[in-house]
């Protein structure tokens, strides 16, 4: 596999944010989760309030979300946090929209990383999704791929592949298709730099391969042109850039939190802020 093809299949991962004219920034460095629970007791609206639908990014898996599901549940809110495949971001898409038409309601989705590529395309087209919230996301344009979007100074774009990956070949992917496997000091120095040593460890340990189609597969859709959005940046995200994000998010014109601090896995690290910005937009779907 060619340096150019990894770099771009690589420069990946997923999340997030901004819009000057609606943005809202300096979010505080620990969240309080009582008042969270608080706001969404005051705005749920019985059965018209929303289920809120997590999608996990690359080299992660659905236990990521564990944080925000306790909060969300403690409140009262309807919460899935489902598996995201990660190995062709139309294919993912799909799968994720079959998921979200077996619900009924009005939906909030969430993507963390890559899962943020996967609900732009997904909420395309379906009408029960009135917010989207990127978490330290891609939110690609359509004809965009994950790999142009990490920015330029992420530890993706500036490492080398040999690095950065360990690559094993997956006889059920297309011809050159590979699953892509952080090596352990890029995930720990650079993924998940603001966890304890300890858990980041266990967390690389465990992580999910992720397909290089993934990362290559441009978007076919954009659905934040359309549904309100809501962007969560972390100051110390190395994976994708806070630059590249609020670029993001700034043609979203979304809403955006700026998160001092954290690292690309800051939905783990700190769930409580993590959360308040999922209850702003439910609260907004609920007036």
């Amino acid at each position: 596999m060619s340096r150019a093809f990894l770099l771009a299949a690589v420069a990946v991962a997923v999340s997030v944010m901004v819009a000057i004219a609606l943005s809202t920034t300096g979010a505080p460095a620990t969240g309080n989760a009582s008042s969270t629970v608080d706001t969404l007791r005051r705005c749920r609206s019985g059965d018209t309030a929303p289920t809120v639908v997590l999608v996990h990014g690359a080299w992660a898996d659905a236990s990521s979300w564990a944080g925000e599901v306790r909060r969300l549940q403690r409140a009262g809110v309807r919460v899935r946090a489902i598996t995201n495949p990660v190995e062709d971001l139309t294919t993912d898409a799909r799968y994720v929209a079959d998921f979200l038409q077996t619900i009924r309601g009005p939906i909030v989705l969430v993507g963390h990383s890559y899962g943020g590529a996967v609900i732009t395309n997904a909420a395309a087209g379906l009408a029960g999704v009135k917010a989207l919230v990127y978490v330290d996301a891609a939110a690609p344009a359509p004809g965009e791929t994950n790999g142009q979007l990490s920015g330029s100074r992420s530890v993706l774009t500036t490492g080398s592949p040999a690095t950065l990956y360990k690559t094993v070949p997956r006889p059920s992917y297309a011809p050159g298709g590979h699953e892509l496997y952080l090596r352990e000091k890029v995930f720990v120095e650079d993924f998940a730099n603001d966890l304890p040593r300890t858990e980041a460890v266990r967390l690389w340990a465990s992580q999910r391969g992720a397909s290089t189609a993934a990362f290559m597969t441009p978007s076919r859709t954009a659905a934040w042109k359309t549904i309100p959005s809501w962007f969560f940046v972390s100051t110390g995200d190395k994976i994708i850039t806070p630059a590249a994000q609020l670029a993001m998010a700034r043609r979203a014109r979304a809403r955006v939190t700026t998160f001092r601090g954290g690292s690309h896995l800051t939905l783990i690290s700190h769930p409580e802020a993590v959360a308040a910005v999922i209850a702003s937009a439910i609260c907004d779907t609920t007036r």
